[in-house]
């Protein structure tokens, strides 16, 4: 019988060191699970009067929507792609409110930034604005991209076309699902065609 017992204990001990199990008489507290960040605001931030609008904003390392309203009056701000612009980029520069911070949000566009419309010989739609859009952070570019490509400012087919104060010409940003998810790479532009120049003056 005390044989029987010696020659299962050392099969037990083998059948544990073949697994890679090392036994341990002392309790391990590995810590309570990584949380995540929520990035749900449950209603749309600012004033309760104004025009609604949608701001990406960053958001465990993604640009995510956020719906906001803005006090710009809705007369102005429809139709007028720089009116709606500016409104926008307001909201992008304005820090995040208690309830957007407690859900993980931030910004990456900082002051002092500007946005106005389009020089003689720029494509229709083009804003341009008071910095060089490649001379901004990456993520803050990416904010802008998106925020203004889904928003009445921007060109159609998710895009935008940006330009800064210089003599450059204006790209089309486009935004996209992998921008959204990566938006500290650089945002893709397609080619800017030819036609529907803004008339001089």
């Amino acid at each position: 019988m005390r044989l029987r017992t010696v020659v299962v204990a050392a099969l037990v001990l083998l059948t544990t060191a073949g697994c890679g199990i090392r036994t341990t008489s002392v309790p391990v507290d590995a810590g309570a699970a990584p949380s995540r960040v929520p990035c749900d605001v449950p209603e749309a931030s600012g004033p309760d009067h104004g025009v609604p609008v949608r701001a990406f904003l960053v958001c465990g390392s993604q640009l995510e929507p956020v719906d906001r309203r803005s006090p710009q009056p809705e007369d102005k701000a429809s139709g007028d792609p720089v009116r709606t612009a500016s409104a926008l980029l307001a909201q992008l520069l304005a820090d995040p409110s208690e309830a957007e911070r407690q859900a993980g949000f931030t910004t990456a566009v900082r002051a002092p930034l500007k946005v106005a419309g389009g020089r003689a010989g720029d494509p229709a739609g083009t804003l341009r604005l008071s910095r060089q859009p490649e001379d901004l952070a990456p993520t803050a570019l990416s904010q802008l991209v998106c925020t203004f490509a889904e928003s009445s400012a921007g060109a159609g087919g998710h895009t935008v076309l940006l330009a800064g104060p210089g003599a450059y010409p204006p790209k089309r940003y486009r935004c996209t699902t992998e921008l959204r998810e990566r938006p500290e790479s650089a945002p893709p532009t397609v080619p800017v065609p030819a036609v529907s120049v803004t008339p001089a003056g």
